[in-house]
């Protein structure tokens, strides 16, 4: 892996995981000195990460990690939902036993975690659940399409977590998603995971509460 490459998947991971979080400024210069670099490769990144949808080059005023607005976010989670049910419909026809023990066992892991209370841990296998989902559609486009944009709003699924009730309901909507799919149930599949990933009524308001919550984190 070149420098750059490294640079970009740290500061990607960086900010997926929360370290940088949306609408927060990335300086240019403590990125080169953290990374031991010339400005020249994280101006270079930066500009692929602006390309992927994860941050925006304001003229003048400095690069920030994207932060959209209420109306964005929910329009971004319909789509996904389409997207995600595509997937389930499609594994559900096409899963292997391979990839199939591969999605119980990543379901298996959510279990632990959110029995652990564990919003981080979940974050992190719930990433595996849904890797797992988009390759077994055996379609490498879809999963390309899927996984750019589950890379786009994992900052906003990673704030959903912390909601205390929505480790189990993740978990509950996980259950019938893969009940669905290793009985062959294509368009249950389906409907379980737009479902699953759509942010409507109780879940809007608690994403709306997480992201208020974080904001005023980081002004304390």
């Amino acid at each position: 892996m070149s420098n750059a490459a490294s640079i970009r998947q740290a500061l990607e991971n960086a900010i997926l995981n929360g370290d940088h979080p949306p609408g927060s400024k990335l300086d240019l210069d403590k990125l080169a000195q953290q990374f031991e670099c010339s400005r020249t490769p994280i101006r270079d990144v930066l500009h692929q990460l602006e390309a992927s949808g994860l941050v925006r080059v304001a003229p003048k005023r400095g690069t920030f990690v994207t932060l959209w607005t209420f109306e964005q976010i929910t329009e971004r989670f319909e789509v996904m939902a389409e997207i995600e049910a595509a997937c389930a419909r499609l594994a559900a026809r096409r899963i292997s036993d391979v990839e199939l023990n591969d999605l119980s066992a990543a379901q298996e892991a959510c279990r632990q975690a959110a029995a652990a209370g564990d919003p981080e841990a979940y974050y992190l296998v719930n990433t595996d659940f849904h890797r797992c989902l988009y390759n077994a559609t055996h379609n490498s486009f879809l999963v390309a399409e899927a996984t750019r944009l589950n890379t786009m709003l994992q900052p906003y699924r990673r704030l959903q977590l912390r909601s205390r009730r929505r480790l189990a309901t993740s978990l509950a909507e996980h259950q019938e998603i893969l009940d669905a799919i290793r009985a062959g149930d294509a368009e249950s599949a389906a409907r379980a995971t737009h479902a699953h990933i759509v942010v409507q009524g109780d879940r809007f308001h608690d994403l709306v509460a997480a992201m208020a919550a974080e904001a005023n984190s980081k002004r304390a």
